[in-house]
């Protein structure tokens, strides 16, 4: 059996040196579990940091199949973990059984994938120019460049998904795919399911025989700050409230030598119904539409907060059926305490705005989460009025009538930057409606058709990002393989003998990979 000892891991060592104590609660109950954990002291932050930045010299060095099986290693020992494991993350999350063994898959799916990434190569981005030593008027020299990683990133536990997006997740499993060692601020949420994470990694990174300091997690309040703040820390990976990231963000651009933060933080997710799509398939899409609202207790960065119609007696029939479905939603246990109090004042916001309209859904009371349905006032829209931007995090969404197709192309033009965007559309509304696309485009990451945002493929294709607010770099992706472009950064060598190029831009290309050579692309040694 599985002891929690609550002590943080600096380096492959447990320490627990200061005197301030943390405490994981059931998210059911609100009681506290009999699991307490050592808040880090600032020299045990040093500590993980200096022993990341002595860790980056030996880890960059590695070759790509050495991380790829590191990666492999740690999806392993996470994989074996036993049914206590999983009852603990139920207890700390209230996520269903299922859910849990559904999102463990998916967290080593992920880190698999980032190993077959590294085996590909493509990540490293070689592009070679041979020297052109004869060219008139000036000779050209050998220049030659490949993508490293950038140093120790610090990464931020999510607390809606306790593996996918936590100790191993997709920050993680793509900063140690770049080289990167990693430091984790374990969620306050679920700490007892950080610790069994954090030992499956550091018994892989013991089992692959790679340097200790390449991982390090920390427990408490406060700490963060002193993490993002330490010189040695390189980048940040986080997801959590636009609150949050935003502090990450102000915290990094403020050191001597700022940080890029990789955040995503808070995003409504506009769902479009155009009139085609309303009078073929009405009935169904507010069947699905509201089962999509309430997944998860709402509790995915992609739920859709918005939805918007253009007025047509097709459009009042479907309002009026999402209306029944919505007010059919049971009741649900959100993540912990801190949730539902959050979700509680965002509700509390849109009933007391005199222009937003409750249209069905229980008072909120007790310790569930009961779903809600608002009709807002389309004026909020194009007077991009502040709280109608605002995600409310859970089962909750809010419908917009607009006039005509001139009122919702304005409407959307006022939305600030979004994960996801969705058409609901047949091929005529497609047509009609095509000036939408190019707009949607510079407002969200993701575009939907026929489809609805909550669930995000792990694949080569995906973008999981978006303009700020959705995330704070929209050039980057916290899901899929573009991850690890993020802790990447280009080299340039020029005139380098080959020996000591790294692999990747040597002429025998060691690596067997992909390079841009001399504007061509091939496999070819040289």
């Amino acid at each position: 059996m599985f002891n929690l000892s609550g002590q943080n891991f600096i380096a492959g060592q447990r320490s627990s040196a200061g005197e301030k104590a943390v405490f994981s609660y059931d998210a059911s109950t609100g009681e506290r579990l009999p699991y307490q954990f050592a808040q880090a002291t600032a020299e045990e932050v040093n500590q993980a940091a200096q022993a990341a930045y002595v860790a980056f010299a030996v880890f960059k060095q590695t070759s790509p199949a050495e991380r790829a099986h590191l990666l492999e290693s740690i999806a392993n020992e996470i994989d074996a973990l036993d049914d206590q494991f999983i009852s603990i993350v139920c207890q700390e999350t209230a996520l269903p059984e299922a859910r849990i063994r559904g999102e463990r898959g998916r967290t080593t799916g992920q880190l698999r994938l980032f190993a077959q990434v590294l085996r590909r190569g493509d990540y490293l981005g070689a592009r070679i120019d041979q020297a052109l030593p004869e060219r008139q008027p000036l000779a050209r020299p050998d220049l030659r460049q490949y993508k490293t990683g950038i140093g120790p990133v610090a990464v931020f536990g999510a607390s809606n998904f306790p593996l996918a997006f936590s100790t191993a997740g997709g920050d993680t499993a793509s900063a140690l795919a770049a080289g990167c060692p990693v430091i984790v601020k374990a969620h306050s949420g679920h700490m007892a399911t950080a610790e069994y994470i954090a030992t499956a990694i550091s018994t892989a990174i013991k089992k692959c025989a790679l340097p200790d300091g390449i991982f390090s997690m920390i427990y408490g309040q406060g700490v963060g700050e002193a993490l993002v703040k330490h010189p040695l820390i390189k980048a940040v990976g986080f997801t959590g409230s636009l609150k949050g990231g935003q502090a990450l963000c102000d915290l990094a651009a403020a050191r001597p030598e700022p940080i890029p933060v990789f955040a995503e933080m808070s995003s409504i997710n506009p769902m479009i119904l155009l009139p085609e799509a309303l009078k073929v398939r009405g009935d169904k899409i507010a069947a699905e539409l509201s089962a999509s609202v309430v997944l998860g207790c709402g509790q995915f960065c992609t739920n859709p907060g918005l939805i918007l119609g253009i007025k047509s007696p097709e459009f009042s029939q479907f309002l009026i059926q999402f209306t029944q479905h919505m007010a059919q939603q049971p009741s649900q246990t959100m993540l912990n305490k801190g949730t539902l109090q959050s979700y509680q004042q965002g509700l509390d916001a849109l009933l007391a705005h005199a222009k937003i309209q409750h249209l069905a859904g229980q008072a909120q009371q007790g310790n569930q989460a009961h779903p809600q349905l608002f009709k807002a006032d389309v004026s909020l829209l194009l007077e991009q009025d502040e709280l109608l931007q605002e995600e409310v995090f859970g089962p909750t969404t809010i419908v917009i009538e607009v006039e005509s197709a001139q009122q919702l192309s304005l409407a959307l033009a006022g939305l600030r930057g979004q994960l996801t965007a969705s058409l609901i559309a047949e091929a005529q509304d497609l047509n009609d409606f095509s000036v939408l696309i190019p707009l949607l485009e510079e407002k969200a990451g993701r575009l939907l058709l026929n489809g609805y945002p909550t669930g995000v493929e792990v694949c080569d294709a995906m973008v999981h990002g978006g303009p700020y607010p959705a995330t704070s770099d929209a050039r980057g992706t916290s899901v899929g393989t573009l991850a690890i472009e993020r802790y990447l950064r280009p080299v340039c060598y020029q005139n380098y003998p080959d020996h000591l190029l790294p692999p990747a831009l040597q002429n025998a290309n060691p690596l067997g990979i992909l390079r841009l050579v001399n504007g061509a692309m091939t496999a070819a040694a040289l």
